[in-house]
């Protein structure tokens, strides 16, 4: 039986009349250079090129593209049209080879090719070598009639293209540091499972969207690996970023795993990356992303509070004020509804978790002095249970208080009468430091979060306030590298989702267990805790290092310390 032959591509793409030199236009100077020295990534040399158009003066800093694998697409003749046309700003290139570790003797032994180290890893490492490394030594640099190079440092005047791996390397420093580029130029996107960037459609999907413009190409008969599906895997983020609202292009052809058809199009991709300059980059609108519909489209965190050693344990009343901690200073402070800050109560020794019950009174761990502490209104104290590392509480309706202990993995139970007694004990297979602990909204489950893991665990409440049931429920996100979800408080919202702390932002599950939503750190710094408050309770509140935030939602919180609800039930 005879079959039919394989279908090749055509992969003809011929660059147009932008892609080579035009008469009469300026023609800008291209130096290279070698980069040494580095520190984020050890040992390693490469090369790099500057362009700099003709039109650059060092009066005022030039937009900035960035290009991994050095110089492709005949990007300097393309900038040297566009920008003589004013159909993109006057820009400097900055095209730079992925770095490799000389071999002490080159022929006995490879240099050490650190290329998919730098392109295909996830994380900030690559876009911290270029921010803190490589463009502050192109700004050294002076060109050949001694013009000392400016780089704008906003996100929204630079641009960072790539193709292969160098694609994902670029769009990964865009997704780490949106701040620091806002346009994406990607061809021919290794998106596959080299070093886990098949992870960045669901990631995309989940986190809250940020100002992004990206620009896709790929062709039909690019490569199919070990990793998985180049083409399927481009038509893959396209669904993503249009789901999550982004500003998207693409260009799909019939081309293989090369720069033909990325080198055709380059100038047309320029001018679309570039359109409205300088109109900033925004957001995406029309995002069918869960957490825009926690969200909404205009929300945006807002500084609270700010210079304390390290705050914790946010709680909210039953008029919606917080209360939160500064552990190092020993003090809770209050913040009214007219957003005023004040000092609620000193020598709390070392406060941690806050809560209040439903009799009013404010519970704190005590973790310098070993108590539970009781204050009422006017801020005064009275110790209800000593002997115990607390980390964080809650109370329930009936009165019962749940403690976590991270020293000795336990979990405390507190009754109204004074009665405290270990309810859960974890052996070496439990929960490695249980930090926040929370109720569901029917107050049925208790919820403990190990900061060291990746689960928040489950329990089954009992009539007399034991646990039972216990199973690691809550499957949370880690970012690549990080063996630990770094999960530490929690909140609840009406509708029985749980909001967790975490390295990689504040995480929401269903009430499944699933995550599905992951809303943005006000800060690059630790994210403590997090409580709805305000008159309406659609206020999130979060605890970041040395800073409060807050921003408005659609959602509502929910207060154990009121009478149990019933969420809706969750869908399958």
């Amino acid at each position: 039986m005879m079959t039919a032959a394989a279908a090749f591509a055509v992969d003809d793409y011929v660059p147009g009349p932008d892609s080579k030199p035009q008469p009469g236009v300026p023609k800008g100077e291209v130096i290279k250079l070698e980069f040494k020295g580095s520190k984020i990534f050890p040992g390693t040399v490469r090369d790099y090129w500057i362009y700099v158009p003709a039109q650059y003066s060092p009066e005022k800093p030039a937009c900035v593209h960035v290009n991994q694998d050095g110089i492709q697409n005949q990007a300097p003749v393309v900038f040297d049209n566009l920008i003589a046309k004013k159909e993109m700003p006057v820009t400097i290139g900055v095209f730079v080879m992925h770095g490799r570790v000389p071999a002490r003797d080159g022929n006995a032994a490879l240099d050490r090719f650190n290329r998919s180290v730098e392109y295909d890893g996830l994380g900030d490492a690559y876009a911290r070598f270029l921010l803190e490394e490589l463009l502050p030594e192109v700004e050294k640099q002076k060109t050949s009639d001694g013009r000392a190079i400016r780089l704008s440092k906003s996100g929204n005047d630079r641009c960072i293209a790539g193709s292969s791996s160098g694609a994902i390397a670029a769009f990964t420093a865009a997704w780490e540091r949106p701040e620091a580029f806002s346009r994406v130029f990607s061809t021919i996107g290794t998106y596959v499972d080299q070093r886990g960037g098949n992870d960045y459609p669901v990631m995309i999907r989940k986190n809250e969207p940020k100002a992004l413009r990206v620009f896709l190409q790929d062709g039909s008969n690019d490569a199919n690996g070990t990793g998985g599906n180049w083409f399927l895997a481009n038509q893959e983020m396209l669904s993503a970023f249009e789901f999550a609202g982004y500003e998207v292009n693409h260009v799909w052809g019939d081309g293989g795993h090369n720069g033909k058809h990325a080198t055709a199009i380059f100038p047309d991709a320029m001018r679309w990356l570039w359109k409205d300059w300088p109109k900033p980059v925004t957001k995406g609108v029309n995002s069918r992303a869960p957490v825009m519909e926690v969200l909404g489209a205009d929300s945006e965190w807002q500084l609270v509070s700010e210079g304390h050693g390290f705050t914790e344990g946010p709680a909210v009343n039953a008029k919606g004020e917080v209360f939160f901690t500064d552990i190092p200073n020993s003090h809770i402070h209050k913040v009214a509804l007219d957003g005023k800050v004040s000092v609620f109560a000193e020598d709390t020794g070392e406060a941690n978790g806050l809560m209040f019950g439903p009799d009013g009174r404010l519970f704190a761990c005590a973790s310098g002095k070993k108590q539970i502490v009781a204050y009422d209104e006017a801020g005064k104290g009275s110790v209800i249970a000593s002997d115990i590392d607390s980390n964080d509480l809650c109370v329930a309706q009936n009165g019962n208080l749940y403690v976590t202990d991270p020293p000795h993995k336990q979990v405390w139970l507190i009754t109204p009468q004074g009665e405290k007694r270990v309810v859960d004990t974890n052996d070496k297979n439990g929960i490695a430091f249980p930090n926040g602990v929370r109720l569901t909204p029917d107050q049925s489950l208790l919820l403990v979060a190990d900061m060291r893991g990746q689960f928040v665990w489950s329990y089954h409440i009992e009539a007399d306030g034991s646990l039972s049931a216990k199973q690691p429920y809550h499957h949370l996100r880690l970012p690549d590298g990080v063996m630990e979800s770094g999960a530490d408080g929690m909140t609840l919202d009406a509708k029985g989702r749980l909001y967790v702390t975490t390295h990689a932002g504040l995480q929401f599950c269903d009430q499944a267990g699933r995550v599905n939503g992951i809303i943005a750190k006000p800060q690059r710094k630790w994210l403590a805790n997090a409580v709805f408050g305000g008159a309406n309770f659609d206020e999130l509140f979060v605890c970041s290092s040395d800073k409060i935030f807050k921003r408005k939602t659609t959602v509502k919180g929910v207060r154990s310390a009121d009478a149990p609800i019933k969420p809706e039930k969750p869908r399958l």
